[in-house]
Order: structure tokens, then sequence, then C-alpha cells
């Protein structure tokens, strides 16, 4: 098929790679724009950005698809399909009605649960036991068309976001593929009004450790969060990431280590701390963040 490849972060790669390997002729691939990051604050592309060049296919990333311009580029393009994974921006009807076979959006989540900006971060803070990847026809409304495939996936008792976006990323790759090869013989399946979920965006404010929560609840936000944003607490005067957790035995004070292996008292049971940094520094096992920055027996953690 004549395909248009929307998408910019890193989980969207894999599919665009799946894509092309399968056979499908990319006629465009469009991303966010180039924007300042690392110390120097140069433009950087968007992970999509820079392999849709690697493999030379033409890039387009606008600020927005809403002006009559953007939208007779798209048209003019004369695709079969679009297919949609972590874009970024909304799509207009114009742009939706364009391909012959509209658009279909990878979402990583078992719609209607966890639509939105954050499904994999959102499923593992809440303690979901299973999250999975949907194919959906896509219209004006956020997640709200009908779904074409789905697939689930248990999610890990200790598994991190970081993770399972990885496993999800490869699973969207496959079942697209498996989409568009079936496509005149999948039957659009409208999504149920129970169980509407939203998987609002990340809020930086929502990474500090309340160490009076129970041991279960801090556990999934140590691992929703990780890598980004990174759910931390404080060591004196300074700020530590806690990127991977798991249960623990024992009871105290809730943000006081109970031993000499990050093993930390919460407001119910404990937990033990597997991977940490440290402001400036790289991610580290917790034996080797526990070379350079201890944490005795009996320390506070959060004030």
């Amino acid at each position: 098929m004549r395909v248009i490849f929307m998408g910019s972060p890193d989980f969207s790669v894999p599919v665009l790679d799946a894509l092309v390997a399968a056979g499908h002729e990319i006629a465009c691939v469009y991303c966010q724009p180039p924007r300042p990051a690392g110390r120097g604050k140069k433009d950087r592309p968007t992970p999509v950005h820079a392999r849709a060049e690697a493999l030379g296919l033409p890039v387009r990333h606008p600020v927005s698809l809403k002006s009559p311009e953007a939208q007779a580029e798209f048209a003019a393009l004369d695709a079969d399909i679009a297919v949609v994974v972590a874009y970024g921006l909304l799509l207009p009807q114009a742009v939706l009605d364009a391909p012959t076979q509209g658009c279909l959006n990878i979402h990583a989540s078992l719609l209607p649960r966890w639509r939105g900006a954050a499904p994999i971060h959102r499923a593992i803070m809440a303690g979901d036991a299973e999250t999975g990847i949907c194919i959906m026809q896509m219209e004006a409304g956020l997640d709200t068309g009908p779904v074409l495939l789905r697939e689930a996936t248990a999610i890990g008792a200790t598994e991190t976001t970081g993770a399972l976006h990885d496993r999800l990323s490869a699973m969207g790759a496959r079942l697209i593929v498996q989409a568009l090869d079936q496509l005149p013989d999948l039957t659009p399946a409208p999504q149920p009004e129970d169980g509407v979920t939203y998987a609002a965006k990340i809020d930086k404010a929502e990474a500090a450790i309340d160490w009076t929560k129970p041991a279960a609840e801090v556990i999934r936000q140590i691992n929703g969060l990780s890598p980004f944003p990174g759910a931390w607490t404080t060591q004196g005067d300074q700020r530590i990431k806690l990127l991977s957790a798991e249960p623990a035995e024992g009871q105290g004070t809730p943000g006081t280590a109970l031993d000499d292996a990050l093993t930390i008292a919460c407001g119910a049971g404990a937990l033990r701390v597997s991977r940490a940094q440290r402001a400036g520094k790289g991610v580290q096992d917790a034996a080797t963040f526990l070379n350079g920055n201890p944490v005795p027996k009996g320390t506070r953690l959060g004030g």
C-alpha cells in the first residue's frame, strides 16, 4: 500500500521499520519539528525524523495541519492509508479523510481504557494487570474510533514504563503490518461506552515520592515514572531519582532505610530500590549506586 507515516518518538521507529520491511511504499513521513535539546540547545530532529532520513524517505514536520495549504499538501500525496503512532498533533477532519482508506492509529492500551497521552505510565501507576495494543480507525474524537485489531499482554509485577514501552512498540509494529495485510477482512468494532478512562499527560509534580503511602502504591509510582520523568526523593539536600523497585519485607517509620541495601519503609510495608540515579550522574544498579552514595540503615529519605 501507499502509506503516509505519522510518528515522532522512539516508540514509533520500530513501526516505520516494520512497514518498510513489509514492502509498503512510504509516500512521506510526518513528525514533530526539530526542537532544542542537549547542553548546546541545538535543534535536534525527532527519532522518527532521523530514522526516516537514514532510510532515504521524504520528511515533513509542519507545526500544524490546520492550514488549507498543509492539508492540500497532505492530500496531494495520494495515499491509500495513513498510519499514525504517537505523532503529537491532532489531525483535522480534512486530513483524516484524505487517504482513500482513512487513517489508522496504533494506541498503547486496551481501549476504551487509557485514552490519551500517557497510557503506558498510567496503566502501571494504576496497578493494571494487563494492557496491550489497539489498531484503531481514527475519527475526530480523542482515541474514540472503532478498533480493528487488539492484543493484550500482562504487565509484569515490577515492570517499568521503559520496559513495557519497548514491548508494546514491537507489538504495535507487528499488529499494524497484520492489519494492513488483512484490511479488507477486518470488521471495525465500536468501543464500548463503559470503562472509558483518560491517561492524562504526566505532570512532573507527580514524581515526588510520599513515603507515607503504602509500599505497593510507591512501587507503582517508581516503576511507572521510569525512566521519565523519574520518581524522586531526597537524602539530605541531594535529590535522588529512584527508577526501579520491588516489594520487600519490613516496616518502620515511612522513608527510613531498614538496612544498608536501599530497603525503605513506607506507610504500609516496605520496598527495595534496584536502580537509582544521583543528580548529574547516570542510572546505576543499587549496589553501584551505594558504593558512591551510601544510604545506611536508619537514614531518613524525603526530609
